[in-house]
């Protein structure tokens, strides 16, 4: 095994892709989750590299393999890690699905020794899933795909994501993770978060602080024109200080914030 595996406890470890980049971050987190002397489960196989996934195949017996939504830097992978272990992969979307079924909210999994809970979270993608798992002797665990990262903030894939869905996603996961304690919350890109729902609440607060920034923008803008502002000009005003090559991901933000607010 590389050094790229990182432990969290007796139930999860991790390995980071070799994929970095300005949307990825320093790169894929996949997952595998497993109690001690049990089969293993697979969240988010990430790309289609060899060397990772063939790390993943060899960290256990592979009973299933999760996918926390459709991305391909999430996904890629999923087809040549079932064909090394024969796991089936369950993702929400059917196509994205190999011999598994596909994922509903609330479902409860049992694998790899554990208990593994379903949560619809749409948002960032309208098929995106988090994973609750019950780690004994702790307060529990959230795998977060990109619905909460690891560092900086959420991108919504507009006009698949949608923002109402997101603000409804992060309530439902700050609510399950203020049951009892802090929960973990391991994301698909960046580091493991210590206090989920404390992460959820600065991620509130900065959706509402750039709702407020794009109403006034639009405000602004429609007094100078009198007409509706095209989002590149809403961009322009709010998203200035980003760096170029995350501009397309501002853009799609400040799409899904514009629809919001017509309602």
């Amino acid at each position: 095994m590389t050094d790229r595996w990182e432990s969290m406890g007796a139930v999860v470890r991790r390995r980071r892709a070799e994929n970095p980049g300005p949307m990825t971050l320093d790169g894929t987190n996949s997952y595998v989750l497993g109690a001690p002397g049990a089969g293993v489960v697979v969240v988010d196989p990430g790309p289609d590299l060899t060397l990772h996934l063939t790390e993943l195949a060899a960290a256990g017996t592979v009973e299933l393999i999760l996918i926390t939504h459709r991305h391909s830097d999430h996904t890629d992978g999923s087809a040549e890690l079932h064909r090394l272990t024969g796991a089936p992969v369950r993702a929400f979307l059917p196509e994205f699905c190999h011999s598994g079924e596909p994922l509903y909210d609330g479902e409860l999994i049992e694998a790899g020794g554990l208990t593994i809970e379903v949560l619809a979270t749409p948002g960032h993608t309208s098929d995106s899933l988090c994973f609750f798992v019950a780690d004994s002797g702790n307060t529990g665990l959230i795998l977060t795909g990109d619905t909460v990262l690891g560092q900086g903030t959420t991108v919504l894939d507009y006009p698949d994501g949608k923002l109402a869905d997101y603000l409804e996603s992060l309530e439902k996961l700050r609510l399950r993770g203020t049951t009892g304690g802090p929960v973990l919350g391991l994301p698909g890109h960046g580091p493991v978060l210590a206090d989920v729902a404390a992460t959820v609440v600065a991620y509130q607060a900065h959706r509402s602080d750039r709702l407020g920034q794009v109403r006034t923008a639009v405000e602004h803008l429609r007094a100078q024109t009198g007409m509706e502002p095209a989002a590149a000009d809403v961009v322009a005003l709010v998203y200035g200080d980003v760096p170029t090559n995350v501009l397309g991901a501002a853009a799609l933000s400040v799409e899904a914030q514009l629809e919001y607010l017509r309602g």
